[in-house]
C-alpha cells in the first residue's frame, strides 16, 4: 500500500465545565464530547524522498511545523521510524479556529493513517499517548463517539451514544483566542453556574435527548458571549426556530443547535445560510465510529 485516505471528524462539547486552575497554568475540566459527521479528508502518500510535503486546499493554512499534522508525523516517526518520505494533502471542510477541534482531528487522523499505511500495529492507547503530546483534544479525536473528558482533557471515558438528532452549526465572523477566554474566566464569582455534567450522563444512559438538551451548558460562554453578543443572538434565533437547545462549542465562536425535527432543522439552516450571522453554516448529525 503506497497511499491512504482518511477522514478527520469534527467534535462539539455537549457540556463544558472548568473545575479549577492548576499550579502549572492549565485547567482541570469536565466535558462531554461528541463527534460530528463533518470531516476533513487527508490523503497520505509515500514518496521516494526522505522529506515531508504538506499541502492544503486553504492557502492560509500553515504547512510547516506550525501545523499539528506536521508535528504528528514527527512524533510518530520518533516512535516508529519511517523509511520513506511523505506527501500529505489536507482537504479542509471543518472551519478553522472554530471550537470544533479541526486541527486536533487532522493530527489524530494522521496518526491513524500512518499506523495503517506502515502497518506498525500501534494500539489505540499507544496512539493516544502520542496524541496527548500534540494537544489535549487529540486523544479524544482518536477515540471519537460520545465521551466524558476530564483532567486537562486527556482522561477519557466512553459514554452511551448521544440520541439521534440534527445538529446545526453556525460560525460567526469573529475571532476568539482560547488563551484569552481561559485567562478571563472567573471561577470564584457569585454568578458562576457550573454545568450539571452528572445529570447529562444520566440523560445519555436513559437515551433522553430532551433531558440531555435541557442540561447542556458551557461555562466558557461567561467570557466569550459577553465579549461577542452575536453568540447569544445566534443561540436565541436557533431556539426560536425550533432547537431544543443551543450552545457555544468549546471556547467558540461556533454555535450549535440541537433539533429533533428534520424540517425545523432544515428551515433554520436555510435561514442562517441567507443571513448575516455566519459565513460557515452546516447541518449534520452525531457520528459514531464502527465498533
Amino acid at each position: 500500500m503506497n497511499s491512504i485516505t482518511i477522514k478527520a471528524y469534527a467534535k462539539i462539547n455537549l457540556g463544558l465545565d472548568v473545575i479549577r486552575k492548576r499550579p502549572d497554568g492549565y485547567h482541570d475540566v469536565s466535558m462531554i464530547m461528541q463527534t460530528l459527521n463533518l470531516y476533513d479528508t487527508l490523503r497520505i502518500k509515500k514518496t521516494k524522498s526522505k522529506s515531508l510535503t504538506l499541502r492544503s486546499n486553504l492557502h492560509f493554512l500553515p504547512t510547516d511545523r506550525r501545523n499539528l499534522v506536521y508535528k504528528a508525523v514527527e512524533l510518530f516517526h520518533e516512535k516508529c521510524p519511517i523509511e520513506s518520505g511523505l506527501n500529505i494533502h489536507i482537504n479542509k471542510s471543518i472551519p478553522v479556529a472554530a471550537g470544533l477541534a479541526g486541527g486536533s482531528a487532522d493530527a489524530a487522523a494522521t496518526l491513524k493513517g500512518l499506523n495503517n499505511l506502515f502497518n506498525t500495529g500501534l494500539s489505540l492507547n499507544e496512539l493516544m499517548a502520542i496524541g496527548v503530546k500534540l494537544g489535549a483534544d487529540v486523544p479524544y479525536c482518536l477515540l471519537m463517539g460520545t465521551a466524558l473528558s476530564e483532567g486537562i482533557g486527556e482522561i477519557l471515558k466512553p459514554l452511551p451514544h448521544m440520541p439521534d438528532c440534527y445538529i446545526l452549526l453556525v460560525k460567526p465572523s469573529v475571532s476568539i483566542s482560547t488563551k484569552y477566554v481561559y485567562e478571563n474566566l472567573r471561577l470564584d464569582g457569585n454568578n458562576i453556574s457550573h454545568p450539571d455534567i452528572l445529570t447529562m450522563i444520566s440523560a445519555l444512559e436513559e437515551g433522553s435527548l430532551d433531558k440531555l438538551s435541557s442540561h447542556m451548558d458551557n461555562i466558557l460562554e461567561t467570557v466569550t458571549a459577553k465579549e461577542y453578543p452575536i453568540i447569544e443572538k445566534i443561540k436565541e434565533i436557533m431556539k426560536d426556530r425550533g432547537a431544543l437547545t443551543s450552545l457555544m462549542s468549546c471556547s467558540g465562536p461556533t454555535v450549535f443547535g440541537i433539533f429533533n425535527d428534520k424540517e425545523k432543522a432544515e428551515s433554520a439552516y436555510s435561514y442562517f445560510k441567507s443571513s448575516r450571522y455566519g459565513k460557515q453554516i452546516f447541518l449534520t448529525k452525531p457520528y459514531f465510529p464502527k465498533e
